[in-house]
Formats: C-alpha cells, sequence, structure tokens
C-alpha cells in the first residue's frame, strides 16, 4: 500500500491555498466586509468551516450546480449536507412555493397539503399520525420531550458518535475509557449529561441491554446508520435486536431519518423494514425551505393524546407558532409529490453506485489504504483502510491533514464537497457527467498525493 509523505501534502496545501485565493477575490472581499456585521464574518458560525481562506460566496444556485461571486462553475455534491437533496429550484417546488406565499405564508390554521403530506408521509415511513415543524433539531426536541412524558422516565440513549441536531440531550459521547463526556466543542451545556442521557456504541446490542435494564430510559434516538463521521452502518440483525431490547425493557423507539433518507423514499425505515415506535425527519422534505416532521404509531398516539393537557398545549414546550405553516406543507407537498419520488431516488442510487465504483477503482489501482462507503445515494470516503464498526473506530480513522486538501483540491477544480467529512450526496439534477467529473479529479488528487 502507498503511504502519503507528509511534507508534500503539506507543499500541495499550500499551493491549493494559493490558487484558492486566486480564484475566489470577489469572495474574499465580501468575506472581509461581512465581519464588521456579522459574528465570526457569517450567518452561521459553522460556515468558517470551508476550506479555504474564506467562504465561497454563492451568486445562484440551480439543479446540482451552483455559481459564485467570481463567476466560478461548480457541481454540488454537498447539497445544503441534505437540506438541498432536492436540487436547488427544484421548478415544481419553486412553482408551489410561489403560489403559496402569494395566498398566504403563516396562519396558525392548517391547508389541505397538510393532511396530503400526512398520508404521503405514512406512504413512505409506515407510521400513520403525523406533526410538522421546521428543523429536524425540533422533531427530535419534541419527540423526546413526549417520550419522557408518556414513559415517566428520564432517559435519552444515543449512539456514541451520533448527530441529532443540536438536540441537548444528544450531545454526548464516550472517550477513551468508555466514560460519558460532554460532546467535543458543546458550548453552554445546559446541565450534566448523565442527568438526561446514556451513550452506546451502533453494532453493541450488549451495551444497549445494560443501558435499558434499569429501566429508566424513556427513549432510544438512533439513526439507522451513522452518518456524521463517516457512514458507520449496522451489522446484520443489529436493528432487529434494538427493536426488540426496546419492547423488552419498555422503551421507544426513535428513529431520525433526517439524512438516511438517502436510503430510498422511506429512508432506512422502509429500506430496511424498521419498525419503529417514532420517526423524526427534517432538511429535505421542502426543498430548502424549512421542514420538518414527526411521526407515531396509533399507540403512541393514544398515549400522547392521554397525556395532553389542551388548556395548555401552546406553551407544554413542544411546537412553536411557525410549526406546520402553509408555506412550508405547500413545499413538502410538491417535492414530495413530484421532486424526490420513488422513480427518483433508484435513479439517484444508481448514481450513488457509479460514484462509489469510481472512488474505489482510484483507490484500488493507486493501492491506496483508503476506503469508500455508500447507503443509497449518500457517499463517504475515508483515509483509512478498514471499515469502522462503531463512531469510536470511526472518530479514530479521521486524517484532517488529507480531509482538508480532498476539500480544497475538488473546490479549485468546481467540485463542492461537504465541509464536514467526505460526503457526496446526489439529486435528482445529478448527472453521470457530474460523476465523472469527481472520479477525475479525485483520481488526479490521489496521482499527485503518491508522486512523491
Amino acid at each position: 500500500m502507498n503511504t502519503i509523505d507528509r511534507s508534500h501534502l503539506a507543499q500541495l496545501m499550500e499551493r491549493e491555498r494559493q490558487a484558492f485565493r486566486e480564484r475566489h477575490p470577489r469572495s474574499g472581499e465580501l468575506a472581509e466586509a461581512a465581519k464588521a456585521n456579522l459574528l465570526f464574518g457569517v450567518p452561521m458560525n459553522w460556515m468558517v468551516r470551508w476550506p479555504g481562506d474564506w467562504p465561497v460566496f454563492v451568486e445562484h444556485a440551480e439543479g446540482a450546480h451552483f455559481i459564485d461571486v467570481d463567476g466560478n462553475a461548480f457541481v454540488d455534491f454537498c447539497l445544503g449536507d441534505t437540506g438541498g437533496m432536492a436540487g436547488h429550484g427544484p421548478k415544481v417546488s419553486v412553482d408551489a412555493i410561489a403560489e403559496q406565499a402569494a395566498k398566504g405564508i403563516t396562519l396558525m390554521l392548517p391547508t389541505e397539503d397538510a393532511a396530503w403530506v400526512g398520508a404521503e408521509m405514512t406512504r413512505r415511513f409506515g407510521v400513520p399520525l403525523w406533526q410538522f415543524c421546521l428543523t429536524a433539531t425540533d422533531a427530535n426536541r419534541f419527540t423526546l420531550r413526549w417520550a419522557r412524558e408518556i414513559t415517566g422516565r428520564p432517559k435519552t440513549v444515543v449512539h456514541n458518535w451520533n448527530y441529532h441536531g443540536s438536540v441537548d440531550e444528544t450531545m454526548a459521547q464516550l472517550d477513551d475509557a468508555g466514560d460519558l463526556v460532554p460532546r467535543a466543542g458543546l458550548i453552554g451545556q445546559a446541565a450534566p449529561l448523565d442527568i438526561t442521557t446514556r451513550v452506546v456504541e451502533i453494532n453493541d446490542l450488549g451495551a444497549l441491554e445494560a443501558t435499558l435494564a434499569p429501566g429508566d430510559v424513556a427513549a432510544v434516538l438512533f439513526e439507522p446508520a451513522l452518518t456524521n463521521i463517516g457512514i458507520v452502518l449496522p451489522d446484520d440483525g443489529y436493528h432487529e435486536g434494538v427493536r426488540e431490547l426496546c419492547t423488552k425493557y419498555g422503551a421507544l423507539l426513535v428513529i431520525d431519518e433526517t439524512h438516511t433518507i438517502c436510503a430510498g423514499p422511506g429512508g432506512c425505515t422502509l429500506a430496511w423494514n424498521l419498525q419503529p415506535d417514532i420517526v423524526t425527519i427534517g432538511k429535505t422534505l421542502g426543498a430548502g425551505i424549512p421542514s420538518a416532521a414527526f411521526g407515531m404509531t396509533q399507540e403512541i398516539s393514544d398515549r400522547i393524546i392521554e397525556h395532553t393537557d389542551w388548556r395548555n398545549s401552546d406553551v407544554g414546550g413542544t411546537g412553536g407558532t411557525l410549526a406546520g405553516n402553509a408555506l412550508s406543507l405547500a413545499a413538502m407537498r410538491a417535492t414530495l409529490g413530484e421532486v424526490l419520488t420513488d422513480a427518483a431516488f433508484e435513479r439517484m442510487i444508481g448514481l450513488g453506485e457509479r460514484f462509489e465504483q469510481g472512488v474505489q477503482q482510484v483507490i484500488e489501482s493507486r493501492e491506496l489504504p483508503w476506503h469508500v462507503t455508500r447507503l443509497g445515494c449518500r457517499v463517504e470516503y475515508l483515509f483509512r483502510r478498514d471499515v469502522a464498526r462503531n463512531g469510536a473506530q470511526a472518530a479514530a480513522g479521521q486524517d484532517e491533514e488529507l480531509d482538508t486538501l480532498i476539500h480544497l483540491y475538488m473546490l479549485n477544480r468546481g467540485i463542492l464537497m461537504t465541509p464536514f467529512h467526505n460526503m457526496s450526496l446526489m439529486s435528482p439534477a445529478t448527472t453521470a457527467e457530474d460523476i465523472d467529473r469527481h472520479s477525475e479529479v479525485f483520481a488526479q488528487a490521489a496521482d499527485e498525493l503518491v508522486a512523491s
């Protein structure tokens, strides 16, 4: 296997940084000016995590492509880290958004679209009753409140290196000794996490049973596969075991499909025949308009209704003035009905396979100690030989230097990856030519790295 000369990597990185500066002067001017009025110089702090000396400012996006303010064209495999998975500005969604905006954006009253979207979500995910909100964080937060209420229990179990947005109870991980600690980077910790949270590794049913055995867990909140530390897939039989343990110990099983919707029109819940009590999802449902949902079985619905204080339902800790607004429901109806269709997913997954094969061919032909993993139309490559079976292994295999170089190398050649990890996502607008362009540039980067 070829190894990477780190001094050579550093030289390539400096060359790419200089190329970035030359390629993006107008973005640099805008970034500098923004510091006068924007904290960190960006509208949200994580936007500083892109490679290069400043973020790229976007002029126009359409489909799976965008153009920046310096006139550079890009293939977008980031797609808003799933928020833009429907593609940028799909016409049917844009038309529905414009039509509804002219008729009313937010009313605190339902429209016909809500019932249609609820029925479509039931078709896709199997659970019959739904509520709508604006972000997956809210969907998860509201779900955990209901879980604690109807079970009378305080604890939430999450996977190590999970991602469920900015939900307080999920901002925990295991240290090298296996002890629960706050997630690295957590700010303003609300309470000691051992009061609210327990953490287990994916694929460790023994640890999950030991965690559930005391009988104080309200909800097990899991992504079907880890997606924010590289893709870590479940072992055969893992989710069946999770379901059995949740039933045995009376904990609610909550499946967060926000990222794993990439597995198909009903996410992993449909593709793998999962049996959750509650499903949560956000990001891509409204083609970029803030949209999210949580759905539940009839049993859970009955328990929620039994515990609802209708006189104070507006201040009980779930919902929000803009939740379930007319605009987001119109966007969801158009997007689910005509953009992110079953047929679209079939094509997108095929493109994901093409992407995976292109990366694998480069890795094998250059004898590199890397690997690529795919979940539906979502593909990631990691700079380690072995495929991780849990979050700790995936985290230990991260290579910040190579991550940053590959991101910037791609960016300088018109390809956008996610800023936090090497994730690529296919949209209905992505083409085979887009995939092949990535494979070509990835091969160029590999050749330069092994040339030393």
